[in-house]
């Protein structure tokens, strides 16, 4: 399993109460279903609206982790 850190923006950030935390985990998947078991259904509800990065490039579900890692939780932004 890897150590990364799970960066929470906006919206993710004031649902799960945090702004950033560590998992383990093997895949982006993985870290975050960690993530939803932390911080329950709220998180669920707007993580399902949000784009995942991992170290600044778009991810997917089955991208593999390595220790150090970076995965982010970008809700969509609204404004003009």
């Amino acid at each position: 399993m890897a150590q990364v850190t799970l960066r929470l923006f906006a919206a993710a950030r004031v649902a799960a109460g945090v702004g950033r935390d560590e998992v383990q985990a093997d895949t982006v998947g993985a870290a975050l279903e960690l993530a939803v078991g932390r911080y329950g259904a709220g998180f669920a509800e707007v993580l399902a609206g949000c784009r995942i990065w991992c170290n600044g490039e778009p991810a997917v579900a089955a991208d593999v982790l390595a220790d150090g890692d970076e995965v982010a939780v970008l809700p969509p932004v609204s404004g003009g």
